[in-house]
């Protein structure tokens, strides 16, 4: 793998390299359609949005979706998302900072919680798989938390590089879920206000928060130098 120097970064996926909010919301309402819920707007979601999504759910119906709603709601929004994502597009500036970072000889992954099997073939479809040391999407059932796949995750880049220390690791996301994983297995995280979450949301959290990916880059670099 070669030597990498300072910091590791682990990208989120979904609403921050790969820029995907209408697909997002386009999907949200077709699942909502389901249930007979009204559509909502990306400035609503961006204020409500939380994991597990279930929980999500919760805040706009009043009540935990039941085991077949929330399974019909997410098989809805899954498909629908498919469709959707096809006219999405990596985030502004995201492939000269990922070609940038590894050029430095720093090193980087990718974790999702998007199913690992679609995941895959649309990195790869960008043409950014090779600036990743490791691209890891959800293997099991959607709606969970990210922490237990980030410590899976760190587990993984440790064997195969031998250099990645959750210390001087940081994490760059656009959802408290992000931070709270990073927290999980000791990492820093940098949260990103062009995805998931509201600014107000981000700042909540206790991490820093910025607007734009660059701005990310630069904080992480701070973070570890």
């Amino acid at each position: 793998m070669g030597t990498y120097a300072g910091a590791h970064i682990v990208w989120d996926w979904n609403g921050t390299l790969f820029h995907d909010n209408d697909a997002i919301i386009g999907a949200t309402n077709a699942a909502f359609a389901e249930l007979g819920l009204a559509p909502i707007t990306l400035e609503q979601y961006r204020a409500l949005y939380c994991v597990p999504v279930p929980k999500f759910y919760e805040r706009l119906m009043g009540r935990l979706p039941t085991d077949a709603e929330w399974k019909l709601m997410d098989g809805t929004f899954h498909r629908h998302y498919t469709e959707h994502r096809v006219r999405c597009g990596l985030t502004e500036g995201a492939a000269d900072l990922l070609a940038g970072w590894r050029s430095a000889g720093r090193s980087q992954s990718l974790l999702s919680m998007y199913g690992h099997e679609d995941l895959v073939p649309l990195v790869r479809g960008f043409g950014i798989e090779g600036h990743f040391i490791r691209v890891d999407g959800r293997t099991g059932p959607s709606g969970g938390s990210k922490a237990q796949h980030m410590v899976r995750h760190l587990e993984a880049l440790a064997l195969a590089s031998g250099v990645v220390e959750p210390a001087r690791t940081v994490v760059i996301g656009d959802a408290a879920d992000d931070a709270v994983a990073a927290g999980h297995v000791g990492a820093r995280a940098v949260l990103y206000t062009g995805g998931s979450h509201s600014r107000t949301s981000l700042e909540e959290v206790g991490v820093p928060v910025v607007d734009t990916l660059a701005e990310a880059v630069a904080e992480a670099r701070r973070m570890v130098a």
